[in-house]
């Protein structure tokens, strides 16, 4: 028996390396293949002039602009809301049929396609609001679609701090709120940010709800009233509609770029703060 429960362990474990080589070779290549593309259409001017003749010429300038409005807009207007539903559901809420609705509600959430959320943000937000294609009804609508993802990871956060914490300022006289904010919150922040790194990489990404919403206007935006264009609708409607395969790779490109720094900061700001964490408790 042993002999053959060591045998099972060393092919699991094979196993497991085996999918975890896979993993990590089907994400180098796709990464390799856009930047060995892409790396060529890159350059300054690329960057800081605006977009010609559709997109066949010029640069994205007013693209990134978009994308950056768009992205921080929506994660301003869903953090908030996501934070403090995880610490309605962890703190104040009981275990019972509540919390098993609004938890099977945002699963149910986060499972809806994309272009879902796009025809709905559609409707309402551009048609029946009349706020039209704009940066805010495309902000809005990727609000809606990073909330699961905020909630959850908020929600797990909040509950990896111990219960001693909680005791302890409750204890000396703290309100619960009081606790909430000063106790609690600080010590989840690892897990907070890592919701919103994931909504951020969510909304950066996103096509079919975007395109829907915020419309794929080429021009610089000067309000969130304006429509906008983000790099994953231009680069798509770049390729889709044969306009430029070499400035398509470049955009491509650039938004992978854009990710890698987003996570890099991210990665290094919560290792900050959970080093802070440590030794505050």
């Amino acid at each position: 028996m042993k002999a053959s429960a060591r045998m099972e362990e060393k092919i699991a474990k094979l196993l497991l390396w085996l999918f975890a080589i896979c993993t990590l070779l089907v994400l180098f290549s796709i990464i390799a293949h856009i930047l060995i593309n892409g790396i060529s259409g890159l350059s300054w001017d690329f960057i800081t002039q605006e977009p010609k003749r559709m997109g066949k010429e010029g640069g994205i300038f007013s693209i990134i602009i978009g994308t950056i409005y768009l992205t921080v807009a929506g994660i301003v207007l869903a953090t908030p809301i996501g934070v403090g539903a995880a610490i309605y559901l962890t703190e104040y809420v009981k275990k019972g049929r509540l919390v098993q609705i609004i938890r099977f509600a945002t699963e149910a959430l986060a499972a809806v396609p994309s272009i879902i959320f796009g025809l709905f943000g559609f409707v309402l937000f551009v048609i029946t609001l009349k706020m039209g294609w704009s940066i805010l009804s495309g902000a809005l609508t990727l609000a809606f679609m990073v909330l699961p993802t905020i909630i959850r990871a908020a929600e797990e956060g909040i509950k990896t701090v111990p219960d001693s914490y909680r005791e302890g300022s409750l204890a000396l006289g703290a309100t619960k709120w009081y606790t909430i904010r000063k106790v609690v919150l600080p010590s989840a922040l690892p897990g907070i940010a890592t919701g919103v790194i994931l909504g951020i990489g969510r909304a950066i990404g996103e096509t079919a709800a975007v395109i829907l919403t915020a419309g794929s206007s080429l021009g610089l935006p000067t309000s969130i009233l304006e429509p906008t264009r983000t790099l994953s609708v231009h680069l798509y409607i770049l390729a889709s509609e044969g306009i430029s395969t070499k400035n398509a790779y470049a955009s491509a490109t650039v938004l992978i770029i854009v990710i890698v720094i987003i996570n890099f900061l991210a990665n290094s700001l919560m290792g900050k703060l959970a080093g802070r964490n440590s030794q505050s408790h």
